[in-house]
């Protein structure tokens, strides 16, 4: 009898143990996923910028702003989400552009959900995604509305990893790295015959709208994981 009850109180130990070893893992692991997924799209971000400098010195030479790092902007106070992030600002003589990172492998295609695409990953599991299309509408609104209207301000979204495949449905502001230069030069040949903005007027007005301080961009990711936890609460 004495054996049994040592037995049955050493595996009521062990299943302790591991239900603890559980919890911890359960706890640990969104935020290992974080790291990963920050990781990625910094390095995202990063391929972004470099081809961004690259093209718009190819069409512009040095007359071009691109702001270093992402920014926030505050386009909707007074609500539950009142800032919004910006990946890519650039200011030209023919616009002010805002650009979307998406560093997603797979293949990319329309989804027959409003503000939606949906990515199928090489094991043929698909998922929905919010359009870049659908995040910069908010933030474009914001712009135009605060900056004189004859200066066109247009966004982007930019497909950065070297997995991912764009089906030729996507609207034509999704972009591959290649199809960045044909993409602003469209935008500039639309322009021509206006007069060109001055691009350190119009770099000073947009950064007056906004706020690239690392205390802004804590504050801001930490809104976007509040709402992320609260959607994934309900679902």
């Amino acid at each position: 009898m004495l054996v049994e009850i040592t037995v049955a109180i050493g595996a009521y130990c062990v299943d302790r143990g591991r239900e603890k070893i559980r919890k911890q893992d359960a706890v640990s692991r969104p935020h290992l996923f974080n790291r990963r997924s920050d990781a990625i799209g910094a390095a995202g971000e990063s391929a972004a910028q470099a081809e961004l400098r690259k093209t718009l010195y190819r069409l512009c030479g040095n007359e071009f702003y691109l702001h270093d790092g992402p920014l926030v902007i505050e386009h909707a106070p007074g609500t539950d989400y009142p800032t919004a992030e910006i990946d890519h600002l650039a200011v030209t003589p023919f616009g002010i552009f805002i650009f979307e990172t998406k560093h997603w492998p797979g293949h990319v295609a329309p989804s027959t959900r409003a503000g939606k695409l949906t990515r199928s990953a090489s094991s043929g599991q698909t998922d929905e995604r919010r359009s870049p299309i659908e995040q910069h509408r908010s933030k474009l609104r914001f712009l135009r509305d605060q900056l004189p209207p004859i200066w066109p301000v247009r966004g982007a979204g930019l497909f950065t990893s070297a997995e991912a495949v764009l089906d030729p449905d996507l609207p034509t502001d999704l972009l591959a790295p290649a199809d960045l230069r044909q993409w602003l030069r469209m935008q500039r040949d639309a322009f021509a015959g206006a007069k060109p903005i001055c691009v350190e007027v119009a770099k000073k007005a947009v950064l007056l709208l906004a706020d690239d301080s690392q205390m802004a961009l804590q504050k801001h990711k930490a809104m976007t994981i509040r709402a992320g936890l609260r959607m994934s609460h309900w679902s």
